[in-house]
């Protein structure tokens, strides 16, 4: 049977080529404007105003120009790592929704979250990584464990010669989630109160980078799930309806799952080593935007990648700024704005 939803869907993947063009544009140049406004605007706010003329100012040396730190060390790769974390995780959060067919799916749910999480917990407890290059161990760790964790959930969700299947992959993510947060908590049961502050800290997720070395070393994994998104559009299209119409349509469907399992994912570790675990974008951004765009992957894929970005450099803004001088996880911001979402989001789903 096919449901409302179904229907928008096969009427988009078939849609005119000019009417589609014209809507993308539409949608790329007001979210993109939203976008560009925001990041250009929130390296300038702050509790400390500062001379923007000044910053930019190469005569005054850099060690003794204060408006240049501000901007450039404290704030703008703040305002870079929460355009890229959150335009990974919105970008995530639809294809998984696609994947799964499922409207509660986020980044977080195949147990790829928990497992960076188990990683970085088990270096800021008990130690044992060495940095590489511009990672610190907690990043390495985190994306080991994510790595690992995803891989799992694959193996399990697939057998040689078949599609993978999606309620297997949905119930082994979900228990090996819950697994894995218990293992979390166990670490930090051992743990003395300095490790569990600063390993709860993490847990809340953070956007303070203190430079660009975190973002230039997840920099090649985001690429390469965001070039993995960009074959993904017409094939999610036909697969969230479902996996036989999209085999009589000419998707390979083993292909597709795999391509978007494997790319989801990549930009969720990438995302989880960068800021750590921050909850709710992969499920607001993703519905918010359909509600705007439609249901159409060719155009819901790049506009939640942009109003993703614009969303969680918003919410970091907020963080740094509500409670001044207090400064509050972002992570924090974004579940309490998600938790009532995500619960309305039940309701009308129910």
């Amino acid at each position: 049977m096919t449901t409302p939803q179904s229907a928008a869907v096969l009427q988009a993947a078939g849609a005119a080529p000019r009417p589609l063009r014209a809507r993308f544009i539409a949608t790329m140049l007001a979210f993109g404007a939203l976008a560009a406004v925001v990041c250009l605007t929130a390296p300038l706010v702050g509790t400390t105003s500062i001379n923007l003329g000044r910053a930019f100012d190469r005569s005054i040396p850099f060690q003794d120009n204060v408006d240049a730190q501000i901007f450039f060390v404290a704030r703008l790769p703040r305002v870079v790592a929460g355009a890229l974390v959150g335009a990974a995780l919105a970008v995530a959060g639809v294809v998984f929704q696609a994947l799964l067919r499922n409207p509660l799916a986020t980044p977080f749910t195949l147990g790829v979250s928990a497992g960076a999480s188990l990683g970085a917990m088990s270096v800021i407890i008990f130690g044992g990584f060495a940095a590489v290059g511009p990672l610190s161990p907690v990043p390495i760790a985190s994306l080991l464990g994510a790595g690992a964790a995803a891989a799992l959930v694959y193996v399990l969700a697939t057998s040689p010669g078949r599609v993978m299947s999606t309620t297997v992959l949905l119930l082994a993510g979900v228990t090996l989630n819950a697994f894995l947060s218990a293992l979390i908590l166990f670490a930090q049961y051992l743990a003395d109160f300095a490790e569990v502050y600063r390993a709860s800290r993490w847990l809340m997720g953070d956007l303070d980078v203190g430079g660009f070395d975190p973002i230039l070393a997840a920099l090649p994994l985001l690429v390469g799930a965001f070039v993995g998104f960009a074959t993904l559009p017409s094939s999610l299209n036909l697969l969230s309806v479902g996996t036989d119409l999209a085999a009589s349509r000419g998707v390979d469907v083993a292909r597709t799952q795999r391509w978007a399992f494997v790319s989801a994912s990549l930009a969720t570790s990438a995302a989880v080593a960068v800021a750590g675990p921050i909850g709710f974008v992969g499920i607001i951004v993703p519905h918010l935007v359909r509600l705007l765009v439609g249901a159409d992957h060719r155009v819901l894929l790049p506009a939640s990648a942009l109003f993703g970005a614009a969303f969680l450099v918003v919410c970091d803004l907020a963080a740094r700024t509500l409670m001044a001088p207090v400064e509050i996880p972002v992570g924090v911001v974004t579940a309490l704005i998600g938790g009532p979402f995500f619960l309305w989001l039940l309701v009308r789903h129910a």
